[in-house]
């Protein structure tokens, strides 16, 4: 495996992406800067650490090597030695999870009114969808993230998993912000976390399994809008017609929280031989105005969401490695 990695991937590349004075002011704010020069200073193991994530199951000191090898000729670096998987593996616990977490949310978006796929109409589009991904079989992590349970007779069965719920740019497949949680936290649990990367102009799409009164209240409260896809089951009792064959409907959490949202209903259905033939789609959107995203359109658009799955994909089959389950052996490091 070691010997697929491109020889020109090296640190420069990283730095176009994310630069050296931005993981200087994340690392100084997440208090992982380090005065003492070290073998393996703070800020080369956050470039490490993106290296090691382009090439999941490559060695520690292959992915170190390849990253470093350009700029150590370039200046000289005569001393400097690629260390041994054990002072690798102490310099990532010395750097914890938080400069990581900074890192993403400081990025952001990178797509233009160019570029296709990611705006509709004056909307900057984004899509939520979840995952699992296998990690170590270590006590800890089993303990901290837990695994499925097919079966009561049978109990536990494969790796432990860590469910990860991500916002993702419509277009680029850029995960502009991700939220983890145990295999036994839902999806609408981790949501919320991401409102924090929403902002007016932005139009989110979301499957059938996430939505929530509650849920689509915190999406709106930041100004975003959505399209979502709702089951049958939820009572949505037309209020008022409109022109393009869809309705106004009031939608309530229940009697006890009493919590409810207004919502805009688009009903549809679809010739999908590939899925069983026709399927029936139920929309829900906090775009009320029929002239401004008409029935048809927002039918159409909501397809876009699938851009997640080949998203999702991309990371777990290409990037990790479809058979690979990551080698962290601790909550921490898997985080």
């Amino acid at each position: 495996m070691a010997s697929q990695l491109p020889d020109r991937v090296a640190l420069e590349d990283l730095t176009q992406v994310y630069p050296p004075d931005l993981v200087d002011v994340i690392l100084t704010k997440t208090g992982a800067h380090q005065a003492r020069i070290r073998l393996l200073p703070a800020r080369l193991m956050v470039y490490f650490l993106l290296a090691k994530a382009l090439f999941s199951p490559a060695p520690y000191r292959e992915v170190l090597r390849t990253l470093t090898q350009a700029i150590r000729r370039q200046e000289g670096w005569g001393s400097w030695h690629v260390p041994d998987k054990a002072a690798i593996f102490r310099a990532r616990q010395r750097l914890g999870t938080e400069p990581l977490a900074e890192l993403l949310a400081q990025v952001g978006p990178v797509a233009t009114p160019a570029t296709p796929g990611a705006f509709w109409r004056r909307w900057r589009l984004r899509v939520l969808d979840g995952t699992t991904v296998e990690v170590a079989d270590t006590p800890a992590n089993d303990q901290a993230w837990g695994r499925p349970t097919p079966t009561r007779k049978h109990g536990p069965s494969g790796y432990p998993q860590v469910r990860v719920m991500a916002l993702i740019e419509s277009g680029t497949h850029v995960i502009v912000d991700a939220e983890i949680g145990s295999f036994a936290t839902g999806e609408h649990q981790l949501t919320p976390a991401l409102a924090r990367s929403l902002r007016p102009g932005m139009l989110v799409l979301a499957d059938q399994g996430l939505p929530s009164v509650h849920l689509i209240n915190q999406v709106a409260a930041t100004g975003a809008d959505l399209v979502w896809r709702v089951n049958r089951r939820w009572t949505l009792r037309p209020e008022q017609v409109l022109a393009d064959g869809s309705w106004i409907a009031t939608v309530r959490a229940g009697r006890r929280r009493g919590e409810a949202v207004r919502v805009r209903v688009i009903e549809y259905v679809l010739d999908d031989p590939g899925r069983d033939g026709r399927q029936h789609y139920r929309l829900i959107t906090t775009i009320g105005d029929p002239q401004v995203a008409p029935a048809a359109e927002l039918g159409a658009l909501y397809q876009e969401r699938w851009e997640a799955e080949t998203t999702l994909a991309e990371w777990k089959t290409v990037q990790i490695g479809a058979r690979h389950v990551l080698t962290s052996k601790t909550p921490e490091l898997v985080a």
